[in-house]
């Protein structure tokens, strides 16, 4: 973060490669393309990049006064998904007597090329340009195999054969790159698979992301690739099986096929009795919602592990379970508000295909679609370290068993008094995330589970009248226990 010393020092340094100025507060296309241009750092400068908003080509300050908004949309640029793969930036500001200085700090990125909107844009010179071939190929070759994520490594046994190079070139490839580069882009297919990190050309073989987004069987590869779904008659697994299917091959064919599924097969729309006189349509899960929690397990989970995701439908509730807990920064205490992920080119493929909308605010919609449809917020599972679960409450069910007093009102509350002796949905998430870290505090647990300081505070009163927990030591310094 630069201090106000270093950033006149920059204003008044014309010359730099490293800083682009602008008075313009709304283009977003310009600043996305400064962003995109620093963070493919072409020159290997391995030092940040700088866009100034408030300030004219010549240094002077425009008399800018920055709002909180501003920098809100600003900060928001990292994460609504037309830069890919998600750029390392911070957003702040410095305040001058003439004016504020919003400066948008920007890390080279670990593995480029970085698009926006299907471009590379690069620093030449003073100024940023659309990358050519050879550009590109430098970026390319930047990419370190140290240390990268699974998805992006090699996958040595595979090679160019094993890939439907059609579905690429055809299908996917339109999606992610802009039409009229692709038009004067004559490489073999080698070079478009690899500048999206699909294919390794130093290993000539596909990466893993590769395999599994486009491979001929990427269950050879990987044998828990696939998801299991599985209807069960009863509100258990030993009740009779009335359906399965598994779902499986390449995920762009996957994706597509999983999502047909939810809407045309666990939707359900079922008519409700409300009075004499009168039945309404209700939803048991709605679409978007489930949607997005089997898109996560699809996009988090550990592909190295042989289990597939589990997609089990009870005649109460769904579970989803996928291999891997919470990933890198990602933990019990601090979810959903914040994400890491473990296959970050799986993650910038679902993207692309239209799969996730905006990045770090799946589960809020979630659970806020949940909660809107009468299934109560989804419940998530910590506890085991090697998987990931999460479970969502029929709606119809609740309201046919009187469970809610309105759709979408008080359903959490009241399945949780079904279902947990007493212990209610938000409670429920509290006991979780307390087994996570036993040194929570109210206001994280406030975050975690959505709701006031002071509901979290009854909450806890409640939890400790049921003998469920209880406080061992001082309010600061002590910590939370479990009572089995």
């Amino acid at each position: 973060m630069l201090n106000e010393k270093q950033i006149v020092q920059y204003l008044t340094d014309l010359e730099s490669e490293q800083v682009e100025r602008t008075v313009s507060t709304n283009n977003l296309d310009k600043f996305c393309e400064a962003i995109c241009a620093f963070s493919n750092d072409v020159a290997n400068t391995k030092a940040p990049g700088y866009l100034f908003i408030g300030v004219a080509d010549n240094g002077r300050l425009s008399g800018l006064r920055a709002t909180d908004k501003l920098l809100k949309d600003l900060a928001n640029i990292r994460s609504d998904g037309n830069i890919l793969p998600q750029p390392a930036m911070s957003v702040y500001k410095q305040f001058f007597p003439e004016g504020d200085v919003i400066v948008i700090e920007v890390k080279p990125a670990l593995f480029p090329p970085v698009r926006y909107k299907g471009k590379i844009w690069i620093r030449v010179g003073a100024r940023k340009a659309v990358a050519n071939e050879s550009e590109e190929r430098i970026l390319m070759e930047k990419r370190s195999i140290q240390g990268a994520t699974f998805d992006l490594r090699p996958c040595a046994e595979a090679s160019l054969s094993d890939l439907k190079t059609d579905l690429f070139n055809g299908y996917y490839l339109p999606r992610a790159v802009d039409r009229k580069i692709l038009e004067q882009d004559k490489r073999p297919v080698e070079y478009k698979l690899a500048s999206l990190r699909f294919y390794d050309i130093k290993s000539h073989c596909p990466t893993h992301a590769g395999i599994l987004l486009f491979g001929i069987n990427p269950e050879y590869y990987y044998f828990g690739a696939y998801i299991q779904y599985v209807r069960f008659e009863g509100k258990d697994v030993a009740s009779k099986v009335v359906n399965e299917h598994k779902f499986t091959g390449d995920l762009v064919t996957v994706l597509g096929k999983l999502d047909t599924f939810i809407e045309t097969t666990i939707e359900q729309k079922h008519p409700v009795f409300v009075s004499a006189l009168r039945e309404e349509t209700r939803r048991s899960y709605p679409h978007l919602a489930i949607r997005e929690l089997l898109m996560n397990a699809v996009m988090h989970r550990d592909y190295e592990s042989n289990a597939p995701v589990k997609f089990y439908e009870f005649a109460d509730r769904l579970e989803v379970v996928n291999p891997g807990g919470l990933y890198g920064n990602a933990r019990p205490e601090n979810f959903p508000t914040v994400n890491d992920y473990r296959n970050p080119i799986l993650a910038e493929a679902m993207k692309v295909l239209g799969y996730v909308n905006r990045f770090n605010r799946g589960i809020l919609s979630v659970q806020q679609e949940l909660t809107e449809n009468g299934n109560g917020k989804a419940i998530f599972d910590f506890d085991k370290m090697t998987v990931f679960g999460v479970t969502v409450y029929n709606a119809v069910e609740l309201l046919r068993d009187g469970l809610g007093e309105k759709v979408g009102e008080k359903v959490g509350e009241k399945v949780g008094e079904k279902v947990g002796e007493k212990v209610t949905q938000n409670q429920e998430v509290i006991l979780t995330a307390i087994k996570g870290n036993s040194r929570i505090t109210a206001k994280e647990l406030a975050i975690i589970v959505g709701i006031s300081d002071r509901k979290i505070e009854e909450n806890i009163r409640k939890l400790k009248e049921l003998g469920k927990i209880k406080r061992i030591g001082p309010a600061k310094g002590g910590h939370w226990e479990i009572v089995d």
